[in-house]
């Protein structure tokens, strides 16, 4: 289905009864992601899901966005929908989305649930800020022969080497930077709302350590972590997820 908000054409699905679930998904990744989710979760509650701008099937925004322009995008969705959320559930980038707006009491949630979230800054640890240093260097390194030739290869390993996905970012290249400068460590402080956090052992992405250290910081929080399982929990162990948010939400 289409809705327009904020003049862009947005891409949502919006399926079952009962208490309502709002799912947002992480960057690069679109409201398929959560399919096997819904589909366990859908027959309890309402859940609905989107593209967010500049993913999937929606329309990219026109001017570099941060993480507020997604929470106020997110808040005129939810308006026009006439949605009452129980459950705001964030993957990664969309955690980002979900912490900042609850802050900020933008976005408004009985419940809150992360799903192996983004959001906490890791520029200033010394291995970033080594990364930083060779990156600047490194921008010029590969215009001198013979590393001109090797530059994409070089470009793209280095990112790798970093977990970036700048290069994969295409549009939203300027959109990525802003965002993951962001530290949300002091709006994950101001979060009164009680929180679940899931989190795969195995992340590499948004290893475990972020999800501990988020639990930390948020008051009403607890942390469930799924053992032999990555980045994409709700898609690696869909019943595991949705039984933990079954609980929470009961």
């Amino acid at each position: 289905m289409k809705i327009i908000v904020q003049n862009l054409a947005v891409e949502y699905q919006d399926e079952g009864a009962g208490k309502t679930i709002l799912l947002l998904h992480g960057w690069q990744d679109n409201l398929k992601t959560f399919d096997a989710l819904a589909s366990l979760l859908s027959p309890a509650y309402r859940i609905t899901r989107l593209d967010l701008p500049g993913f999937g099937q929606s329309e990219t925004p026109p001017e570099t966005w941060n993480v507020d322009n997604y929470v106020k995008f997110v808040q005129e969705f939810i308006q026009k929908l006439n949605l009452s959320v129980d459950a705001l559930v964030g993957h990664s980038f969309g955690g980002r989305i979900v912490i900042k707006g609850v802050a900020t009491q933008n976005l408004q949630s009985a419940k809150i649930i992360l799903i192996n979230s983004a959001g906490l800054s890791k520029s200033k640890t010394p291995r970033n800020v080594i990364w930083k240093i060779f990156a600047k260097i490194g921008g010029f390194i590969i215009y001198v022969p013979p590393f001109y030739f090797w530059k994409d290869k070089l470009r793209a390993k280095f990112y790798k080497s970093i977990g970036s996905d700048y290069l994969q970012a295409g549009k939203l290249k300027e959109i990525f930077l802003k965002i993951i400068a962001e530290d949300l460590s002091s709006s994950a402080r101001e979060i009164t709302k009680p929180a679940l956090l899931i989190w795969g052992a195995d992340d590499t992405e948004t290893p475990l350590s972020d999800g501990q250290r988020l639990s930390q910081l948020i008051p009403e929080s607890q942390l469930k972590i799924i053992n032999s399982t990555g980045h994409f929990a709700h898609q690696e162990k869909a019943q595991d997820v949705a039984k933990l948010i079954q609980e929470f939400l009961c």
